[in-house]
């Protein structure tokens, strides 16, 4: 949502939003011009909006994540205004336009903004909307001086939203069971994702991991796989190794492969995630010298497997990881990067449904921490669901030091555990816990 409204501010149009609290993106919005309000209200639209003479001029975005209870959101569609949701609403600025669309139940925010810089580096005009903050560009939209090369867009698979994309290039990193209250089923994912690469365009481009379960039927494109481990694959990682706490790989494939990449960010899953990026770029048009440039100057995303704080007594990590499949595969990239290191995480649930669907996975995956704090739910947009609590997930769990705690208490938590690796989890609001954990144990070692 964010990105769309950086893009209607460049493209020279008064932008306003709803959101429901305040954080440090918001308040980058408000500096960037855009009149934003916190409190669901009519009362609290800009008055420009509610001119019957600018109704017809006027583009109402919303996330499905918005009730449709909610009063500003009714206040429009009563007064007739062109209401889209946020996909709809990408899917038009991307039609007629080269899109490299990058869709995956985890792993699509990484991949995506790698691709966005290398075409980048490689002199591509790229117009490019991603899931969360790049490191290198600290913004979530990359801009065109000249006549766009390409979209690059992150294709979200939540309500379908990717649905409204109908790419040249596709990438699929992963197709997991999630997002249940909207799919039912992981049958449903799974034909979700069968419709969305079935709209790749004539010609087109499609590169998925290999080992998805994707029926393919769109006869009229190139289909491609790759792995970080399968040398079956059309590109994998070959000769992976570590090299002061990053990853070093070559980039093989049958037409180009590139020796000794250096990766500027860590964790194992993010040389699988390159992997993908890189086939996606060579097909976009980079070249070998300028891939080599991008993957080791990538910074990555904020919330991706972020080091936010290495000392010598304390690393501290902050992760999105909101699935049992990325908690496992962010641990274990956490442990191989330090192994000698007692890792401790914390960890906030996101949605009741999902905490309801997979505590077993849940517990399995936390399981691979030395300890583990669970926090509450975050709820983002659902009510609570009876009797799903945190406490499912510590039921479940076998290793000895796990504790819950509230968000409130969760500092005290930390500094009883002294630890020594400290990883965050979570895709709610658990990044404000982390910045004063941070700032605490800045202050106890004077850094």
């Amino acid at each position: 949502m964010s990105a769309l409204a950086r893009y209607f501010v460049a493209a020279g149009k008064t932008v306003a939003g709803f959101d429901r609290t305040p954080s440090d993106l918001t308040k980058a919005l408000e500096k960037e011009g855009i009149d934003i309000h916190y409190r669901d209200d009519i009362a609290f639209i800009p008055p420009d909006f509610k001119k019957k003479s600018l109704k017809d001029s006027t583009l109402v975005i919303f996330t499905p994540a918005i009730s449709n209870s909610h009063s500003e959101l009714i206040y429009f569609m009563k007064n007739g205004y062109s209401i889209y949701k946020r996909a709809h609403a990408l899917g038009l600025i991307a039609k007629d336009k080269d899109t490299i669309a990058i869709a995956g139940t985890h792993g699509k925010t990484t991949t995506t903004t790698l691709v966005a810089h290398i075409l980048k580096t490689a002199g591509k005009q790229t117009l490019a909307f991603l899931g969360g903050i790049s490191k290198n560009y600290d913004t979530n939209l990359l801009l065109t001086k000249r006549k766009t090369d390409y979209i690059v867009a992150e294709a979200d698979e939540y309500d379908r939203s990717f649905l409204s994309l109908y790419p040249q290039i596709a990438v699929v990193t992963a197709v997991d069971a999630d997002h249940l209250d909207i799919f039912g089923s992981l049958a449903e994912v799974k034909k979700s994702f069968t419709d969305f690469v079935d709209q790749i365009k004539k010609d087109g481009v499609l590169i998925y991991k290999k080992g998805i379960d994707l029926k393919v039927h769109n006869k009229q494109i190139k289909t491609f796989t790759y792995s970080i481990t399968d040398k079956t694959a059309d590109f994998y990682a070959d000769k992976i190794k570590v090299k002061d706490g990053l990853y070093v790989f070559d980039f093989v494939s049958a037409k180009k492969s590139i020796d000794s990449l250096e990766l500027g960010l860590p964790g194992r899953i993010n040389v699988e995630n390159a992997v993908g990026a890189i086939a996606a770029s060579l097909f976009a048009g980079a070249g070998v010298r300028d891939i080599r440039k991008a993957v080791k100057s990538y910074q990555g995303v904020k919330r991706r497997f972020d080091v936010i704080l290495k000392t010598k007594d304390l690393i501290m990590i902050d992760d999105y990881a909101h699935h049992p499949v990325e908690l496992k595969a962010s641990i274990e990239s956490i442990r191989e990067l330090f192994p000698k290191k007692r890792i401790t995480g914390i960890f906030q649930p996101h949605l009741y449904s999902r905490t309801r669907d997979f505590a077993d996975d849940f517990a399995a995956s936390l399981d691979l921490l030395d300890e583990c704090i669970v926090l509450d739910i975050y709820p983002a947009r659902e009510v609570a669901i009876p009797g799903v609590t945190s406490e499912m997930i510590i039921r479940r769990m076998k290793i000895k030091s796990k504790y819950t705690c509230t968000k409130n208490d969760v500092l005290k938590c930390v500094l009883k555990l002294k630890p020594e690796l400290l990883v965050t989890f979570g895709a709610g609001n658990i990044d404000k816990i982390s910045k004063p954990i941070k700032q605490q144990f800045e202050k106890q070692t004077g850094k």
